[in-house]
């Protein structure tokens, strides 16, 4: 076989593995280069998120939050459940099968598309040649007419508490606790550092999280954000801000941790640090030097609008490129160059990727915040819904949170929508549909949603806009 191709992608996560998938759909002949092994060697495709971040944390978040609605909530809605109990070890094994589930699929997808996995360590040499690096350490080069750099990213590392992969971990050493933590110290209250902190504290860890800002959850709704914070504060997540840290040292099993404050310098315990403080591009030995690809001082690659790099014929998706670090923008990205590549001419949407925290209640958004429509100076309607108010959410004995709608006040049209509560991952594509439909919130008005339903609560906030709300009592419009 040659070792031409039309498409060659250097990385499989959702960015890449997409990519490729939807190359050779458009019939272009294609490879997909990935060079992570699992701890027995065995290659693995899917990337971060398939084995070690979204799927695996998702698994732990569910699991989780059945044991705690089981302890906690199930009295009081007449059932008895008894000493309820778990096993870690089979709740890893079971988010394992689910990992192990999902990277084969992609093996069988790649197949009946006709992509050719190459495992090794893909770097980009000048003229769109890749060379690949095998875990033995052969190489071999690779041509292509076009290459599309989907590498990803990786946790950043702190010098004050440097992983030591027991006591000291990163996100992925956070997923394999064998035993849960009697006190677990989280560095960050960001969205991974919040949904592993709800993992280990459902379970029975006392949680303390430091995080170095002062406001809570700063890119998203202020009034979503504190909302949100008041019903963890609530489970037992123990949240200090403004919280920067000077040192971590590990002395008889327990993790001595040093920070400053607004009261000064502070001391805690724990028994493991899971440090949480954002990722960084993988482009470690990713490029020649006359690979024509040009990164930023933190080893961002520099593309445009459509993800091209600055070298002919060479595309650069997801983590590594400007924009949030989200596997569904990953993806995105990942069709839209395979079908430019292919002479279509798609676009990504930026103002409607929706974000999402898996927490209990989650967190969801998609578009502006009303803090950036306010300093943008854009006059602006707001409407929001309690779930409270809300009768399936009652039912379901999970009433915190509400909807918030953000329109602009002369067209009308949704600028951003906002959820923390019940479902709130699956509510927001609602929102993510409006907006990419350049609705108003008036279409949503008028839109009729099922009874009973949690999604009524995005239909009585888009009727509350307009000050129009059926089952709470309208704010007073100013005369």
């Amino acid at each position: 076989m040659s070792d031409k191709y039309d498409v060659i992608v250097i990385g499989a996560g959702p960015g890449g593995y997409v990519a490729a998938i939807k190359a050779a759909q458009l019939g272009l002949k294609t490879a997909c280069i990935e060079s992570w092994t699992d701890k027995q060697g065995k290659n693995r495709l899917g990337g971060t998120c398939l084995n070690v971040g979204c799927i695996p944390s998702k698994a732990l978040l569910e699991i989780s939050h059945k044991y705690e609605e089981a302890s906690h909530d199930f009295a009081e809605q007449g059932i008895i459940a008894k000493e309820v109990s778990f096993d870690i070890a089979k709740m890893m094994k079971r988010k394992e099968g689910i990992v192990d589930q999902l990277t084969g699929g992609i093996g069988g997808l790649f197949k009946s598309n006709g992509v050719t996995p190459i495992y090794g360590h893909g770097k980009l040499l000048a003229n769109r040649n890749v060379e690949v690096t095998d875990k033995d350490g052969k190489s071999k080069i690779y041509e292509a007419d076009n290459v599309i750099i989907a590498t990803g990213s990786k946790p950043i590392q702190i010098p004050p508490a440097p992983f030591d992969g027991q006591h000291i971990v990163d996100s992925e050493g956070a997923l394999e606790f064998t035993e849960v933590p009697k006190r677990l110290g989280v560095i960050g209250a960001g969205v991974i550092g919040l949904e592993l902190g709800s993992v280990w504290a459902r379970l029975g860890s006392e949680v303390t999280m430091l995080e170095a800002v002062d406001t809570f959850l700063p890119a998203i709704d202020q009034q979503i954000a504190k909302d949100a914070l008041k019903q963890f504060q609530k489970q037992g997540l123990n949240i200090t801000l403004g919280a920067r840290m000077t040192g971590a040292e590990v002395k008889r099993k327990l993790v001595n941790v040093t920070y400053e404050d607004s009261k000064g310098k502070q001391e805690a315990k724990f028994d493991k640090l899971i440090v949480c403080v954002g990722r960084r591009p993988y482009t470690d030995n990713l490029l020649s030097e006359d690979s024509g690809v040009q990164m930023d001082e933190r080893g961002f690659i520099f593309v445009d609008d459509n993800c091209k790099t600055e070298a002919p014929g060479v595309w650069a998706i997801g983590d590594v490129v400007r924009g949030p670090m989200l596997a569904h923008k990953a993806s995105e990205e990942g069709v839209m160059v395979a079908e430019r590549i292919a002479g279509h001419k798609p676009q990504v949407n930026y103002d409607c990727i929706p974000n999402v925290i898996y927490t209990s209640p989650e967190v969801a958004w998609v578009g502006k915040t009303e803090e950036e429509v306010k300093a943008d100076g854009e006059e602006y309607n707001v409407g929001t819904f309690p779930f409270a108010a809300n009768g399936r959410a009652m039912a379901a004995n999970s009433t915190s949170g509400m909807v918030k709608i953000i329109a602009d006040a002369k067209t009308d049209r949704i600028v951003g929508f906002h959820v923390v509560g019940p479902q709130a991952s699956e509510i927001v594509a609602q929102g993510v549909i409006a907006m990419e439909f350049g609705s108003s919130a008036e279409d949503l008005a008028l839109t009729c949603f099922a009874h009973p339903t949690l999604s009524e609560s995005v239909h009585e906030a888009a009727l509350g806009v307009a000050g129009g709300a059926i089952h709470i009592a309208n704010r007073r419009k100013k005369k």
